[in-house]
């Protein structure tokens, strides 16, 4: 929409902070831009269309994102090996050791815990994460995606080119700097002249800013060097304790895989901040992905005692009561999301499956039927499996069947579809397609341990005992307390030593 009808009968720059308080930032560059070409030095419109740009590619990164290709493959921060159960990401608490979790057997235990700790495997990494795409995610590689995009957007080229920028200059003009330094951020993503115009306002400060400490320590955190980025929000925090520090600080032993310290650094922070609801989210995630469900719920609970309208608490919270064998009061859950106004296909496919499990059979199909309607190319495939399910276990395999071939027709990688249709095929006697589906489930999944089991059953009944060797052990690597896949490795083994030929090719 052009400004220029506007801009007539009042001020531009009263009418750009205008837009900009009501968060129309389009708008307000359009007409900051107007105004700078025909005042180059205005500095009060330039700040205000610096800002403008940088919220509208700002990015809330507190929260933890993914790790890259760089971050598996150069990673040097690693402490233990072999940590203890409950102390480390990669080797969370089991159901067996008092963790209080459904038992794998309900709920697996995914890679989508990469993004918390170190379980994220290489070839996921390689994979990418939308289905029929193999881009890699490459360390910060969002953060250079958005910045080129934004930049592209702007007619005219950049707005500001930071390479030619004496920022000496800039870093003794406290208001311009920050608003520059967040500039280079989140819009231009330039890590390294941040961190080049942090240290210079740092040093001009004393070293007494909190402020400058903390985008340091950001800087640092987003080149990989987060020792460097510790001790700055470590400093920083001792200048001044702010919430968004803490989060920052323990994002950062979340990647170094320090759960523990994570834990003491919330813990420490909420006797100063009780009752904040970002600190006892942070709480609770990192027991989440320890797999300490009774703690985690805990605080999900205190999250919903001070902020009853908290989406990620009551989704969390639904999500536990659905796994522990309670879909009627995980429904509940669901339905106060839908009246809290959100509406996307992943909260209606949660809700079919509650129904399903709830004997409401009256509306389930329904449920499902408005997920399908709300759900994109990324969502569409698990809908498709868990309308399998219910045609399973309601008897109609021919539904089941038809279901799973479309969730595998959009992702090729959806190894749950894959190892659904092997049982079907099972069921009608097809060995060699129900292997075939196996071992395409196989290759496209480490975390399930279904799909393991199935082929090693099905190949020790078809007398290829070496195979069922070797696949049970990757189903126990998966889920080591599997009393199935324990009966079938004692049974594989016992065969292995009645028959001599086939000892020789045993793998310990």
């Amino acid at each position: 929409m052009s400004s220029a009808p506007a801009l007539q009968g009042m001020n531009p720059v009263w009418l750009a902070q205008s837009k900009f308080r009501r968060r129309k930032f389009d708008e307000c560059i359009a007409i900051c831009t107007e105004v700078l070409e025909r005042h180059n030095f205005d500095q009060a419109v330039w700040y205000l269309k610096c800002r403008a740009l940088t919220l509208k590619n700002w990015v809330d990164d507190t929260e933890i994102e993914e790790e890259g290709i760089a971050d598996i493959l150069l990673d040097e921060h690693q402490t233990a090996q072999v940590a203890r159960p409950g102390t480390s990401l990669s080797r969370p608490m089991t159901s067996a050791q008092g963790g209080g979790g459904p038992s794998q057997a309900v709920r697996p235990m995914t890679g989508s815990l990469s993004s918390r700790g170190g379980t994220a495997s290489l070839k996921d990494a390689m994979r990418g994460n939308r289905p029929g795409t193999t881009r890699p995610v490459t360390s910060s590689g969002r953060f250079v995606r958005l910045g080129t995009a934004s930049m592209i957007s702007e007619p005219g080229g950049p707005f500001i080119n930071v390479e030619t920028l004496d920022l000496r200059k800039y870093a003794g003009r406290p208001n311009l700097s920050r608003a520059l330094v967040d500039y280079i951020i989140y819009h231009d993503r330039n890590m390294k002249r941040a961190l080049e115009l942090c240290a210079l306002a740092t040093q001009g400060n004393d070293f007494k800013d909190w402020w400058w400490k903390g985008r340091l320590g950001k800087c640092y955190y987003q080149l990989g060097l987060l020792r460097d980025a510790e001790k700055q929000m470590a400093s920083s925090l001792g200048n001044q304790e702010m919430i968004s520090t803490v989060q920052e600080l323990c994002k950062i032993y979340i990647r170094l895989d320090q759960p523990n310290t994570a834990l003491e650094q919330y813990t420490t922070a909420l006797q100063a901040h009780s009752g904040d609801c970002h600190l006892l989210l942070g709480v609770a995630r990192v027991y989440d992905a320890l797999n300490d469900m009774d703690k985690a719920i805990s605080f999900y609970k205190q999250v919903l005692f001070y902020d009853s309208t908290n989406i990620e608490a009551i989704a969390c919270l639904a999500s536990h009561h659905f796994y522990t064998d309670q879909p009627e009061i995980a429904l509940r859950y669901f339905r106060r999301l839908l009246q809290m106004g959100v509406t996307n296909s992943e909260l209606w496919n949660n809700m079919g499956l509650c129904c399903f499990y709830a004997s409401q059979y009256d509306m389930c199909l329904g449920c499902f039927d408005r997920a399908l309607q709300l759900a994109d190319d990324t969502a569409l495939p698990d809908i498709w499996y868990n309308i399998g399910q219910v045609a399973i276990g309601i008897g109609d395999l021919s539904l089941a069947y038809q279901a799973l071939k479309i969730a595998v027709s959009i992702n090729p990688a959806h190894s749950e579809a894959y190892n659904n249709l092997g049982v079907l095929e099972t069921r009608k006697g097809n060995d060699a397609q129900a292997r075939s589906y196996f071992r395409m489930g196989q290759q496209e999944t480490a975390h399930t341990f279904e799909v393991f089991y199935n082929g090693a059953l099905t190949s020790f009944k078809l007398g290829d005992f070496q195979e069922s060797y070797d696949l049970v052990q990757k189903a126990l690597e998966a889920y080591p307390e599997h009393t199935e896949s324990l009966e079938l490795m004692d049974l594989a083994t016992y065969v292995f030593q009645r028959l001599p030929t086939y000892s020789t090719r045993l793998k310990v």
